[in-house]
């Protein structure tokens, strides 16, 4: 389809053997790759060296050179701020929990300062003793390795599909069969899934010959590297150097599987399987694998579950989903590389893209998930997400006069997560 094609390619090839990333090999996006050889006044040898450095420390680096002071995003907030942190932190379970409130009074610091509390909330600390000096270190580099100028996958990105997958991992089914080895994969991999995201998609990295691409072989490129980039900040932090190298290995495999699950173009094969436990009734979550593939999943769903958030919430996630499209957009129109689906600003609408990826993305995940684990939080889910996308169908109304219009975009989907009746057990 066309929106798998725009979120991630399909897999062409089998998976690149493993190797951990440098930090801050940030996949830096070279626009003078589309000029002529006699436009570039840059070296090879010099644009190699930038790529190997996170957009942020090269931006901070250079900076620095040049005699500009930057501001640190680190500064002590003052009582009242960090006092209405800890009382939102009080009800971090909750599925209302506003993530851009609780980002602007932690002074940007959402990611580093829910993940650190979610770790000593679960008893992670204490049951893996951990340094917490290097835990925090860990999530502050984690944190600045996502890109503040990307609208939507960013570090506020990632607090909040954390918090969503704690919502999740409180859930009765899960709650009463994970161990904390099961929530210590969950929460690293929640808040490292977008790890040092480019702001572009997979299918641009691949037509305009990205490093990236050809280092992965066209194959989960962009998961992938979200994946080793969090392997080279678990081993330069040292937080788990005090554990056997076999469980290191392991637990970097496994966030691995987590985190790869997430590659939109996989959604069929992943639904299927889900759909296909639920029929034969045959999950057991005492059985290791099926608690994996169940994280998996619920990784799935916090990485979509904007639209099942609050109207006031969802909309905000929903324009700054819409900005992230048409800047790719703009990028395809200025060098002449043909503007992918769903990014033209002038023919797309939010609201004509946020009904088709609510109906044949969200509604079939969710719908599964509900059969899952029929519970309140599940509900509320469904029931936001019904109430969002009338919302949005009565703003399209508006614009074009007609319910009924779909982004043809979608028409093309897939049969195979085409909506179901949901059915609960």
């Amino acid at each position: 389809s066309l929106l798998t094609l725009f979120l991630g390619d399909v897999r062409v090839r089998s998976r690149a053997g493993f190797e951990t990333e440098r930090r801050g090999s940030h996949p830096y996006i070279d626009f003078r790759i589309f000029h002529s050889n006699s436009e570039i006044e840059v070296s090879v040898s010099a644009r190699n060296v930038r790529r190997l450095l996170s957009f942020q420390r090269y931006l901070r680096s250079s900076r620095f050179f040049r005699g500009i002071t930057v501001p640190n995003s680190s500064n002590i907030l003052d009582d009242d701020y960090n006092g209405q942190a800890k009382c939102m932190l009080e009800k971090v379970g909750n599925w209302n929990f506003d993530i851009f409130l609780f980002d602007r009074l932690t002074n940007g610091n959402s990611l580093v300062s829910l993940t650190f509390h979610l770790f000593n909330l679960h008893g992670l600390i204490e049951h893996f003793q951990l340094d917490t000096m290097k835990l925090r270190r860990f999530l502050v580099m984690v944190q600045e390795d996502y890109h503040s100028q990307n609208p939507y996958h960013n570090a506020v990105h990632a607090a909040d599909v954390t918090q969503a997958m704690h919502c999740y991992l409180k859930e009765p089914k899960l709650s009463k069969s994970l161990t904390p080895w099961d929530v210590l994969l969950s929460l690293i991999a929640a808040a490292t899934h977008d790890l040092d995201h480019p702001g572009v998609n997979q299918p641009f990295l691949i037509k305009t010959n990205h490093y990236l691409a050809t280092l992965y072989k066209n194959t989960s490129v962009l998961e992938n590297h979200h994946w080793r980039s969090a392997v080279g900040l678990l081993r330069e932090s040292g937080l788990f150097a005090h554990m056997s190298l076999e469980n290191r290995q392991l637990m970097e495999s496994q966030i691995g599987d987590l985190i790869l699950a997430t590659d939109i173009s996989q959604q069929n094969e992943y639904l299927s399987m889900f759909r296909s436990h639920l029929d034969r009734g045959d999950l057991c979550l005492e059985n290791a694998n099926h608690r994996h593939f169940i994280l998996q999943m619920a990784l799935k769903c916090a990485d979509i579950c904007n639209p099942c958030r609050t109207w006031e919430l969802s909309k905000q996630w929903s324009e700054k989903l819409y900005y992230t499209f048409v800047y790719l957009g703009d990028i395809e129109k200025k060098y002449h590389l043909g503007v992918s689906p769903l990014c033209d600003r002038q023919t797309e609408t939010i609201a004509n893209i946020q009904i088709g990826f609510m109906t044949y993305l969200v509604e079939p995940l969710f719908g599964e998930w509900a059969r899952f684990s029929n519970t309140r939080l599940s509900q509320t889910m469904l029931g936001h997400l019904g109430l969002n996308k009338a919302s949005w169908k009565g703003v399209q109304r508006e614009q074009s006069g007609s319910g009924d219009d779909v982004d043809p975009a979608f028409e093309e989907m897939d049969s195979d997560i085409l909506p179901q009746e949901p059915r609960l057990s």
